[in-house]
């Protein structure tokens, strides 16, 4: 049941509730399951209805011009002429945005402190028109020159980040921010669980809006409707902002990219491969973004699989997706011309761990996930060997804001 229930899949959830509350009558946990069940199944409705009435996405009609300072002494990304919107518009176009704004936006945010819901709208609005025409497929290419540190051109991988900012912060600490001799790429799961998701989402996308070239980010699970109801991040940024904001995310993540190739070699994707033979990186390209993930195919694959140590495939865990074998990865790689699978979607405890003969590499940059797993983060370079050199790190002090915080799914079940 409480697989279903995260997978939006509320009827059958319901059912096995209610299966167990006649098997256990006295059982708290699986009453309260059932009740917050009923409730989402109302709510569900209840959205559907005002939906069918609504034929175009809230981004047409979103103006944030509307939205006045008043008492807000926070960053701004005009220096001047600050009440000219055109000007504020032009400020967010992709490769405009001004890096000082989005340096003092880190260093406001670190303070517990909340963008303008302006700026933050202005931004979503930006990043929705520059995703919508990226290809699902990424193409990304060693940068000529070296990062500010000195050594090799390279790319930067991470994986789940899950709302823990502080050790985002961190991670630009140990190996610079985001630039466009520094690119990184962020694999899916920014959001949900840590309960500061908002301010590393809006850090990543700040970058991405002020240098493309700087970061890349692919959809992971947890950037999807239903897992920001049950884990958080709906909660924290209605929270934060409002129900729209929340809405301008949902259709941003809708076009983030699937999947990307490091110089057409190492093949990166949030969950794993897929559960059909014979799937080529066009067919990768093909895949139709916008909106909600479908619950099976291609796109879920990508999104929710997991390697196993044993050859073939096999149902997952998950309730979703499929678990592959070394022999899948090697089939595919194969298939596509490619050395290396790197995915996320699973603590390590040593922030990384490398299967498959090789071949398989997960890496999970979030330290002692959700502020009990002990793990380690880590984060990948890969510079012009393609070789992977791995970088450990334990997680950094945060405020005391619990992990889960704003988590309403199930009735707080879930925290």
């Amino acid at each position: 049941g409480t697989a279903y229930f995260a997978l939006n899949k509320l009827k059958l959830a319901r059912k096995d509730f209610r299966q167990v509350c006649k098997l256990k009558p006295k059982d708290k946990d699986a009453r309260g399951k059932l009740q917050a069940c009923e409730k989402a199944i109302k709510e569900q409705a209840f959205a559907n209805a005002i939906q069918s009435t609504q034929s175009s996405p809230l981004s047409e009609t979103y103006e944030p011009s509307n939205l006045h300072l008043g008492n807000y002494d926070g960053p701004q990304p005009l220096v001047e002429d600050q009440a000219n919107m055109e000007l504020e518009v032009a400020a967010f176009r992709p490769g405009q945005l001004p890096r000082k704004f989005v340096l003092d936006a880190l260093d406001w945010m670190k303070d517990q402190k909340q963008l303008h819901k302006r700026f933050v709208a202005r931004l979503l609005l930006s990043c929705l028109q520059y995703f919508k025409y990226q290809p699902t497929l990424m193409d990304i290419r060693l940068p000529t020159e070296p990062p500010p540190q000195g050594g090799s051109p390279r790319v930067t991988v991470c994986g789940d980040t899950h709302g823990q900012f502080y050790d985002v912060l961190n991670i630009f600490q140990i190996n610079g921010y985001p630039a466009s001799n520094n690119p990184y790429l962020f694999n899916g799961d920014f959001v949900d669980r840590g309960s500061f998701s908002v301010e590393v989402i809006l850090a990543l996308l700040l970058f991405k809006i002020s240098d493309p070239s700087s970061i890349y980010l692919t959809r992971g699970n947890h950037e999807t409707k239903n897992m920001n109801r049950i884990y958080g991040f709906e909660g924290e940024v209605k929270a934060k902002y409002d129900e729209q904001i929340f809405d301008l995310f949902l259709e941003v993540f809708g076009f983030l990219p699937l999947a990307a190739t490091i110089q057409d070699k190492i093949f990166i994707t949030h969950g794993g491969l897929p559960s059909t033979a014979g799937v080529t990186l066009q067919n990768v390209r093909e895949i139709k973004r916008g909106g909600e993930p479908p619950e099976s195919g291609l796109a879920s694959d990508l999104l929710w699989s997991d390697p196993q140590p044993f050859p073939g495939r096999s149902p997952s865990k998950r309730g979703v997706g499929f678990s592959f074998g070394p022999d899948i990865t090697e089939a595919f790689l194969q298939e596509n011309q490619l050395n290396l699978l790197v995915r996320s979607h699973e603590v390590k405890q040593e922030g990384y761990l490398v299967e498959h003969g090789g071949k398989t590499i997960t890496v999970f940059s979030a330290p002692n996930y959700c502020d009990s797993m002990g793990n380690k983060g880590a984060f990948i370079h890969f510079d012009e060997s393609l070789e992977p050199k791995f970088t450990q790190y334990d997680a950094v002090p945060h405020p005391n804001i619990k992990p889960m915080q704003y988590a309403a799914g199930m009735g707080g079940l879930f925290a």
